[in-house]
């Protein structure tokens, strides 16, 4: 539990809005359990945040910008499948080790706010992911939220433990997943 009551500023709290979701879950952060992780009172938060939504919207903010900077270096020379693969790895590898962050990056901003996030940077990389599958619109945007429901529905199953309980093994089952979205994005039928 790291203490960040000296030189309090608005990163600083933010970020250790952050780990402590990652803690406790994104679900019970609130500015109460915040200010005793940073050794000040509540009325001192309000200072660098307005309120329990904005808190919640600049974790999601951080959460977003984390996993597309983390995105946009494992798709750096890949097209296809690997790049497929290396953006639904990130985002299944990001909520393993941030799991409040990663349940943060679901919380729903507002549009003025979303509209220069790292959000849109997400939406930018499927759809250029895509561009190796040589998809016309609306089958794009119907491709970005495919693989968005697929990667987020799985990892959000995995993580709670739901395919802990059988064979195969959850990795086998993934790169099966992911087998079958590329396949499914290479051969699609003739409308």
């Amino acid at each position: 539990m790291t203490r960040v009551r000296a030189g309090l500023t608005t990163e600083r709290v933010v970020q250790a809005g952050a780990e402590l979701a990652d803690e406790i879950g994104f679900e019970r952060v609130t500015p109460t359990e915040l200010a005793r992780r940073c050794g000040v009172r509540t009325a001192s938060l309000y200072a660098h945040i307005k309120s329990l939504q904005d808190l919640k919207t600049r974790i999601a903010l951080l959460a977003l910008e984390e996993l597309a900077d983390a995105a946009a270096a494992a798709l750096a020379g890949r097209a296809g499948r690997d790049a497929l693969a290396a953006f639904a790895d990130v985002c299944r590898d990001y909520a393993r080790q941030h799991p409040g962050r990663y349940a943060a990056t679901q919380f729903r901003l507002d549009p003025d706010t979303a509209a220069g996030s790292a959000a849109v940077r997400h939406s930018l990389m499927l759809r250029a992911i895509l561009r190796g599958y040589d998809l016309a619109e609306p089958d794009r945007t119907h491709a970005v939220r495919l693989l968005g429901s697929v990667i987020h529905g799985y990892v959000s199953l995995e993580t709670a433990g739901s395919f802990s309980h059988s064979a195969p093994s959850t990795q086998d089952t993934w790169v099966w997943t992911l087998d079958r979205l590329d396949a499914l994005l290479r051969n699609r039928p003739a409308p």
